[in-house]
């Protein structure tokens, strides 16, 4: 059940924040109050619309399905972008992905590539993040890839990107 806080935003019955973008079909950030503010992802994603499921994107060129780079970076930045490309022939935008799980095959590289990753998130994605897992696994189906994302988008009535940020500069 919601309720009114005195700051005039929503809040759940557990007195989560609730951020709301104007449109109808926006998507809500989901903030728990006395939780700290999550970095490069939301803790949680309210959505209505149309859903976009996207299978685990690797990084490799879509179009020869043959990998560009052995960087460990360069294969995030490729699955984002594939991610984003099926995002786009759905209808949609980056900022109506709603939740994201990569799975990573080596969790030292991840670790030491953070800021170079976030780089390349935010060139693809911007200011938008969704709620997202990090899952470290012994193997992908491809040899050669490190990374794989899959996604989950929300396309509501509106004209692209209508998840508000908290997160916002």
């Amino acid at each position: 059940m919601k309720k009114r806080g005195e700051s005039g935003k929503r809040e759940s019955a557990g007195g989560a924040k609730i951020a709301r973008g104007s449109d109808p079909g926006s998507h809500t950030i989901l903030q728990p109050e006395e939780w700290a503010r999550a970095v490069g992802y939301a803790n949680g994603v309210a959505a209505q619309g149309r859903s976009v499921f996207v299978a685990g994107q690797i990084g490799w060129n879509p179009r020869t399905c043959e990998f560009e780079s052995d960087s460990f970076v360069e294969q995030a930045r490729q699955a984002l972008q594939n991610v984003v490309s099926v995002v786009r022939t759905g209808g949609g935008e980056p900022g109506d992905v709603v939740c994201m799980t990569w799975f990573v095959t080596d969790k030292a590289a991840y670790v030491t590539s953070r800021r170079e990753i976030g780089v390349a998130y935010r060139e693809v994605f911007g200011r938008y993040f969704p709620a997202m897992s990090v899952v470290f696994v012994s193997a992908l189906l491809e040899d050669r890839a490190q990374v794989e994302i899959e996604a989950i988008a929300v396309i509501g009535e509106h004209e692209g990107n209508a998840q508000r940020s908290l997160f916002a500069e």
